[in-house]
């Protein structure tokens, strides 16, 4: 069964342009059933539409040899077609197959393809493709989505409501299944918690190596253990050059590491906010994950986010991957930090965001108003405020929890 993403209704709008369209993401995301989705649609539409997954060695042999190889297994017809190219990666030149097929052929046919991460694409891709691609990142399922995934379609017919006693505790109940085993589409559709950390733990592992293998990094266990360290260190400022200091390998090596995690949506920086580079601390970035049950799976740690020592952290990490979905571009998400460490959380264009996971109780004690005047002082067009725990669903998804 192929269940509805966001995302789908983004492509349909680009659907009937010439451009060719990609889908990107780390691997197990859903974006071959996301080309099924799209194929589906189109044929009910009465179009031409031709799959094909370049695992398979003799489409691969074929396609590599020249792209108008490509016509030989597709069926003459006078009208366009789409065809859908799974794993595109697996090209030895996949930028030159695109655009020569774009720049020659695109009368005859309309290329969507999936590649199953960024890092093969930035490797292989030496064209941008500017003006001939629409690329696509295809992110683990967001809240709606896994709702929708575990047909619980009731629950968000009631958004924007004030929620009954039941749909309220089923909400929070699904809420933190979500918050602790994440959006993976396999992990979302497992039906108990046991079958839910197998599966994270395949992916941890076995998917993961296979990003490692293809990148030709040889030290998987240094490998393992940089992201169990960051999986700890979540929202923290990364600073390479220590980290190859406590694995004791060079520089060079974390710094290609990082390359690889980040290209294959493991991890993802977000890079600082500043107007005046001598008092505003940094180049480094801050790290987070885009999943948070792969997360947890590194830090072997289940638990519910109430009951966690790295609770703070971990809510950096949910909200930062509310807002990437909100702002739908990475480099939009900043922090700020200064030479003498004072620091905001989030700023996004002209809002900034301090998360505290329950300010009510920490206010008087550990929020020191102070520590956020310099900020508001000097960027006096931004509006600063706080998001707390309570926040996240109401802020992100417009459910009505809080009583009035």
């Amino acid at each position: 069964m192929l269940y509805s993403r966001d995302i789908f209704l983004e492509i349909k709008n680009v659907i009937s342009r010439d451009e060719f369209i990609i889908l990107t993401g780390a691997r197990q995301t859903g974006k071959t059933s996301l080309l099924i989705m799209i194929k589906n649609f189109l044929e009910e539409k009465g179009e031409h539409c031709h799959y094909f997954n370049l695992e398979n060695p003799d489409y691969l042999r074929l396609l590599n040899k020249h792209p108008f190889n490509l016509f030989e297994i597709i069926p003459d017809s006078k009208s366009k077609q789409n065809v859908f190219v799974d794993e595109i990666q697996y090209l030895d030149n996949p930028a030159n197959f695109l655009k020569l097929l774009y720049d020659e052929k695109r009368n005859k046919i309309k290329i969507i393809a999936s590649g199953s991460s960024a890092f093969y694409i930035d490797k292989k891709f030496t064209d941008s493709l500017a003006g001939r691609k629409f690329l696509f990142e295809i992110y683990p399922l967001n809240f709606d989505e896994f709702l929708i995934f575990n047909q619980e379609q009731d629950i968000l017919k009631q958004k924007t409501k004030r929620l009954s006693i039941y749909y309220k505790d089923k909400l929070l109940e699904l809420w933190g299944k979500y918050l602790t085993y994440g959006g993976y589409p396999k992990v979302a559709l497992a039906e108990s918690d046991d079958i839910k950390r197998i599966i994270l733990e395949e992916l941890g592992s076995s998917y993961i190596k296979k990003d490692i293998t293809d990148a030709g990094i040889k030290n998987t266990d240094k490998y393992f253990s940089l992201l169990k360290i960051l999986a700890s260190q979540t929202g923290q400022l990364l600073n390479s050059q220590e980290l190859a200091n406590t694995f004791g390998i060079a520089h060079k090596t974390v710094k290609e590491y990082l390359y690889v995690m980040k290209k294959s949506y493991q991890i993802a920086f977000i890079t600082p906010f500043y107007k005046n580079l001598r008092k505003e601390l940094t180049k480094m970035p801050k790290v987070y994950f885009y999943d948070l049950g792969l997360r947890n799976c590194f830090l072997n740690n289940y638990d519910g986010i109430k009951n966690r020592s790295d609770q703070g952290m971990y809510l950096e990490n949910i909200i930062f991957r509310e807002f990437l979905r909100k702002t739908k571009r990475i480099d939009k998400i900043k922090f700020w930090r200064t030479q003498d460490k004072k620091e905001v959380d989030f700023v996004i264009e002209d809002k900034a965001f301090e998360v505290k996971f329950n300010l009510r109780d920490k206010l008087s004690k550990t929020v020191k108003k102070q520590r956020y005047e310099q900020f508001k002082k000097q960027y006096p067009e931004i509006k600063f405020r706080f998001l707390t725990y309570n926040d996240v669903l109401e802020e992100f998804y417009d459910w009505k929890l809080a009583s009035k």
